[in-house]
């Protein structure tokens, strides 16, 4: 068995521990947290162990989920890794490129196993989609979300659109060649609204679309490709792929009803298996821990997306500037 641990175990924490206890091939050792009272909660919660200290729980483990607040990844990650652990580290992998280059050099120094948790890799409708994705020319994506102050120590860019960064990238599979983007501050400091618009080598476009100031909760992905038009929601797990029946023509002229289009094409409904992403990215996890399976989202991936993600922010950064000078 594998032993595992979680440090922190705020929301999302909570949940990783929760579900480590019952994923084949783990041993869940224990947790920590910084915060005494948060931690012996959790602990009496799953009952599971509350390690006095950081340093106790990396002596024990073999692997540990990093889900502390991201201004301080690096700080928990690089004595984790020098302890010989090997990690799940929650999206942003950190703040900096300089930061989670240390990481993923560290870690590939000591051969360790260091993913990033990207977990909308392991939604249930992507999955589904995947045989029909065939070279998506142009991708839209909508991330809407109730503020919630948990998460706000980063820009929305880092906070939510991270995720929608790592699945374009994913699945486009080019370097970005441009990058536009413009946000705005509304409840915090930095950008709670903000879009982005990606050009890849390959000529396919993405536009991302991140918010947590709406009143409304919103995951949705749409891909256009020439084979035909996919449409997810990731918050439902379900989706749809739209496209023409083999042998079917469209009428040379003349006008067509919708009733005689919709004869035309072929709706494929799109569904997961009903796992939860968060179950199947901790599986695949320990999978690869265990050398039973490929990294899914590696630390560099997370450090690819967050290079993208920096890049966004700069130009939002110069967007801003270009504005107060203009009206000044």
């Amino acid at each position: 068995m594998t032993r595992v641990g979680v440090l922190g175990v705020g929301s999302l924490g909570f949940h990783h521990a929760r579900i480590l206890r019952e994923v084949p091939g783990a041993e869940m050792a224990g947790v920590f947290d910084d915060n005494p009272a948060r931690l012996r909660t959790v602990a009496s919660e799953l009952g599971v162990r509350a390690f006095r200290s950081r340093e106790e729980l990396l002596e024990t483990v073999d692997a540990a989920v990093i889900a502390v607040p991201t201004t301080v990844h690096t700080e928990v990650a690089l004595p984790a890794i020098d302890a010989g652990v090997h990690l799940l580290i929650e999206k942003p992998i950190a703040v900096t490129l300089d930061e989670a280059e240390r990481i993923v050099t560290a870690a590939r120094a000591k051969n360790l196993v260091v993913a990033t948790g990207h977990v909308e890799r392991f939604n249930g409708a992507l999955r589904a989609c995947e045989p029909y994705l065939e070279d998506p020319r142009f991708i839209e994506s909508h991330r809407l979300a109730p503020f919630n102050p948990r998460g706000t120590d980063v820009a929305v860019v880092l906070d939510l659109m991270i995720h929608d960064i790592d699945l374009v990238l994913g699945l486009v599979g080019r370097p970005v060649e441009s990058v536009d983007s413009i946000g705005v501050p509304v409840l915090t400091g930095s950008a709670d609204i903000a879009n982005a618009r990606l050009s890849f080598e390959n000529g396919a476009v993405a536009n991302i679309t991140a918010s947590r100031v709406s009143f409304e909760r919103m995951r949705k992905i749409r891909f256009f490709q020439n084979s035909g038009y996919i449409s997810l929601d990731l918050a439902a797990g379900t989706g749809e792929f739209l496209r023409l029946k083999p042998g079917a023509k469209l009428p040379e002229g003349g006008e067509m009803g919708v009733a005689a289009l919709l004869g035309l094409v072929e709706r494929i409904e799109l569904k997961g298996d009903g796992t939860e992403p968060l179950r199947a990215e901790l599986q695949a996890w320990v999978s690869a821990v265990r050398g039973e399976g490929p990294v899914v989202v590696s630390g560099e991936d997370g450090r690819d997306a967050l290079r993208v993600a920096l890049q966004i922010m700069e130009r939002i950064e110069q967007h801003a500037a270009a504005g107060l000078a203009a009206r000044a």
